[in-house]
């Protein structure tokens, strides 16, 4: 365990519900049952032609909906998906259908990377000047299918999809030591062919430079292995149309993960965004950085074949029923998503099950 990183697991429960997802026909756009309100999404395609990913802003993503990426399913569940081979943005390898935290809302007056649409930890200069210091984001969903046609099954990425992140925003200027534009936190499913189950982990970035080999993502077991174990989990771990929940609470200058499954129990996980992990990381952390909160299928099976350590050249063709027909996509479908303030740890998904076994002793 790295230092920095307090684990505590909980008391199993009953038997957790599978849930597929179906097909979205005729069913209304996710904004009119999810709460939509402060977040836009950015999409597997370039319908407008200019090299990027298209974006739908916060106003527009009230009524929209993509049939094969972003709809609701028959029991209005908000379906997410991303094709192995499409387009990607600026500093990514890697396709998504992903919503992004807008803490403006509709008042795009405010720029996407100001303070007021983002947040910070208490202990960072000028944290009163943004849209909130900490943050919470909820989550209950399960994952239907991630890619199955990897050259590099080696690779720590291949099979995996992100479902949950805390994410920074990039810099022009580093010189204060932070705006590396890293993720303190990025929630992975990973699901290797022919297992029964995947595992569910999450991954700390230390906070330096692109090109310190010293900038590494540390990965933290939540249920089943981590990325580079190739055993099945078996009943540890997580199976395609489980359901599971998360939780990432920042509260003052603490960042609060929990996950949850009926038949696993509840893990909770506490560190610092103020102080490093361990001796090669960002000394104070993500504590200079401003910070946004991401969610839907964030594609870990990059289609690239060199060396390194997320190219997994996994199989794609950028023709999306071929692609789908043979597998080369990943998919995951939320139940709930909500964003608040953050809340002390007493409140959070962990502490309420802290109490609860608690007070059965």
């Amino acid at each position: 365990m790295v230092k920095g990183f307090l684990a505590a697991a909980f008391l199993a429960f009953a038997t957790g519900s599978i849930a597929l997802a179906a097909d979205p026909g005729d069913n209304p756009p996710p904004g009119s049952v999810f709460d939509l309100s402060h977040w836009k999404i950015t999409l597997p395609q370039d319908d407008d032609g200019d090299g990027r990913p298209d974006e739908v802003d916060v106003a527009e993503i009230q009524t929209y909906a993509h049939p094969d990426f972003f709809y609701l399913d028959d029991q209005n569940r908000m379906v997410f998906t991303a094709p192995n081979r499409a387009v990607t943005t600026a500093n990514s390898s890697n396709t998504r259908s992903e919503l992004r935290q807008m803490l403006r809302g509709t008042n795009t007056r405010i720029s996407t990377h100001g303070p007021e649409n983002n947040f910070a930890v208490l202990a960072r200069n000028g944290s009163s000047s943004f849209g909130s210091i900490g943050g919470r984001m909820q989550a209950t969903l399960h994952v239907d299918h991630v890619a199955v046609n990897a050259l590099r099954p080696e690779t720590n990425a291949a099979y995996s999809v992100v479902v949950g992140q805390i994410h920074a925003v990039g810099y022009d200027d580093t010189s204060s030591g932070f705006g590396y534009g890293n993720e303190p936190i990025k929630i992975f499913y990973k699901k290797w062919p022919g297992h029964e189950t995947g595992s569910l982990f999450w991954t700390y970035e230390r906070n330096l430079p692109r090109g310190d080999e010293n900038r590494r993502d540390i990965p933290v077991p939540v249920f089943g292995n981590l990325w580079d174990n190739p055993d099945d989990p078996g009943e540890n771990g997580i199976a395609l149309g489980e359901e599971f929940s998360y939780e990432i609470n920042v509260h003052n200058n603490t960042m609060y993960v929990s996950f949850h499954n009926e038949r696993l129990g509840t893990v909770g996980y506490a560190v610092s965004l103020i102080e490093g992990v361990d001796a090669l990381d960002n000394p104070l952390s993500y504590g200079g950085d401003t910070l946004f909160f991401k969610a839907g299928a964030y594609n870990q099976c990059s289609t690239r074949t060199q060396d390194g350590f997320w190219y997994a050249g996994c199989a794609g063709t950028g023709d999306w029923a071929t692609d789908f027909a043979n597998g080369d996509y990943t998919r995951v479908t939320f139940s709930q998503l909500l964003l608040g303030p953050s809340v002390p740890y007493a409140e959070t998904m962990a502490g309420l099950e802290e109490a609860r076994r608690a007070a059965e002793q």
